[in-house]
């Protein structure tokens, strides 16, 4: 699936393909339309997206070839052990996590599944957890703290599930908890805004001492349709809205509520997921080695600091 603003790319890439299959002993000149045509997508790939509007960047971070939670499992661990449940209500399907092992690090994985195939993202509620979801979460949090193991926790998610079920089961004090809590663990917490961060839904498990994103993945407290919908009351005033959330990477980092970008491959991550996960996988890698060096009360410190300093605004000089 090509966006509109990449049918220019799509075309070219249609062009090499073609003359990729033809015979180069036949077409002396192969060689050289080939070159030109990749230095061509090279150039309108960089031009395109060094000019990205924030709602550009909100429906790449959507876009269906997105490397997803579990295809990270897979690129990124060599062993994985789901658990779960919350050991209260059930186990929620949006939300799972693991032991796993990232390169020689033991690790807690935890992180939202949004599901491929419409069977999928049912099954998977789009990657909106339930109460249950942050619950289970926490529960492996704390079992991670008990065996000194560090967490890793991957966010893509629109939001957490509104609906009055997930309500009248207590969703906002599960998120409410997972924020009070994760503040006070004493292991190292990395987070990564692989996607979609999207409301207190990604909040509920993104309270860390290392705040990674890719540089076309959002974060907001609010998806941009139900900004639209709250400010103008109109879903499709979105594009405006992204505008004004500082929903993008650059955006965060500036705004300090993110650390570091994990740059994505030319063209984003959905036209190469491969690569995409060996850099998140190496940022993740360099994060923990960093953060192992901590004591376990300086981590909750410095924790705890990085986000009361969020929010504040300096007055200006008179």
């Amino acid at each position: 699936m090509n966006l509109e603003f990449e049918n220019e790319l799509a075309e070219i890439e249609e062009r090499i393909a073609e003359l990729s299959k033809l015979d180069s002993s036949e077409y002396p000149q192969l060689n050289k339309d080939l070159g030109a045509l990749r230095r061509k997508m090279k150039n309108l790939t960089k031009k395109i997206y060094d000019n990205l509007s924030p709602w550009d960047t909100v429906r790449i971070a959507r876009h269906p070839d997105r490397p997803l939670f579990k295809d990270f499992i897979d690129g990124m661990c060599t062993e994985f052990i789901e658990l779960h449940g919350d050991r209260r209500a059930g186990d929620d399907k949006a939300l799972i996590g693991g032991f796993a092992t990232i390169d020689k690090h033991r690790v807690m994985l935890i992180g939202m599944v949004k599901g491929r195939s419409v069977d999928e993202k049912v099954y998977h509620n789009f990657g909106m957890p339930n109460p249950e979801g942050y619950r289970k979460a926490l529960r492996l949090m704390k079992l991670a703290e008990k065996y000194g193991l560090p967490i890793v926790c991957l966010v893509d998610t629109p939001a957490a599930y509104p609906g009055k079920e997930a309500e009248e089961r207590g969703q906002a004090e599960a998120i409410a908890r997972n924020l009070t809590e994760m503040a006070n663990l004493e292991v190292p917490i990395v987070v990564v805004i692989t996607g979609e961060g999207g409301s207190g839904g990604a909040l509920g498990i993104a309270v860390g001492d290392a705040i990674l994103m890719l540089r076309y993945a959002v974060y907001s407290v609010i998806p941009p349709e139900g900004c639209a919908a709250i400010l103008w009351r109109d879903a499709e005033m979105a594009p405006q809205a992204a505008d004004a959330l500082k929903i993008t990477a650059d955006s965060l980092l500036e705004l300090g509520i993110i650390d570091e970008i994990i740059d994505e491959p030319a063209g984003g991550a959905h036209r190469d997921p491969e690569t995409t996960i060996q850099l998140t996988q190496t940022a993740v890698i360099t994060a923990l080695q960093r953060l192992k060096r901590q004591s376990p009360t300086r981590l909750r410190d410095n924790r705890y600091n990085k986000f009361a300093r969020m929010g504040r605004v300096k007055k200006p000089r008179t």
